[in-house]
């Protein structure tokens, strides 16, 4: 996995340019003010080159973005502030910073890259290790109901800047019995200045989940639900292909001895 993401970064930012990362900040920002309305700080597991984080950082939080691949670090450091704006490398499965944050949150599908059980409840110790009392763990994932209802196809998209073109090709191969679709992405890029193409081959494999599937992993890692919904809305999940979660730490009482 590391070695696709340290391809994938020399063109990221270019292909999801049209992505609305101001919007998506602001519609966290107020999921974290809704449920925990005190928060200063956020650690964002998977952040990639880090373009939320610093829309987070403008709102006042201080914010420790972690990603697997140094190369989409090398374009985060860029937006760097040391004290309100750091990046560590590190797998979101294993990474331990020693530090404690109001909320911790993997966005943009990191959750989906776990295609194992055990990967996803590595990651949710990883959330629950670096959460403050009283704090929140917010994630998006692939919604199952929605991936059945609109089967994954073959998709084209074709971007330029300045100084490269790129056309991406993905061609999912469904796997429905393990709930994965492994997305196969030939990427062609084209340097504008000597003309010459290069080609990269990548394949995703990405999990989709139920909403039941992913309560019963919050249960066993010591977490419950406080809000189940369609990303980018607060409508129950119905058949979007994106969900989102956000949850907190459950709450034991223990009774006399």
């Amino acid at each position: 996995m590391p070695e696709i993401f340290n391809d994938y970064a020399r063109y990221y930012d270019l292909l999801y340019k049209d992505k609305d990362y101001v919007v998506e900040a602001s519609y966290v920002d107020g999921l974290i003010k809704k449920y925990h309305s005190q928060a200063k700080s956020i650690l964002n597991l998977g952040c990639g080159t880090g373009r939320h984080d610093s829309y987070f950082q403008e709102m006042g939080y201080s914010v420790c973005g972690v990603d697997l691949s140094e190369m989409m670090l090398i374009e985060a450091r860029k937006r760097a502030i040391p004290g309100k704006l750091e990046f560590f490398n590190g797998d979101a499965r294993s990474i331990d910073l020693h530090q404690k944050f109001d909320v911790v949150m993997a966005l943009f599908h990191v959750m989906s890259y776990q295609t194992a059980g055990d990967d996803v409840l590595a990651v949710l110790e990883t959330a629950k290790r670096h959460l403050a009392p009283g704090g929140v763990f917010i994630f998006d994932f692939w919604h199952g109901q929605g991936v059945l209802n609109d089967p994954p196809v073959v998709r084209v998209k074709r971007l330029e800047d300045e100084t490269i073109k790129v056309i991406r090709i993905a061609e999912p191969d469904h796997l429905e019995s393990q709930h994965v679709v492994k997305v196969n992405y030939q990427i062609l890029i084209c340097d504008k200045n000597s003309r010459r193409w290069n080609e990269l081959c990548e394949t995703h494999s990405m999990r989709y989940f139920f909403l039941h599937e992913l309560e019963r992993y919050l249960l066993k890692a010591g977490f419950s639900s406080k809000e189940a919904s369609e990303w980018m809305s607060h409508k129950p999940l119905s058949l979007n292909w994106y969900g989102l979660i956000v949850a907190g730490r459950q709450n034991i009482i223990r009774g006399r001895e």
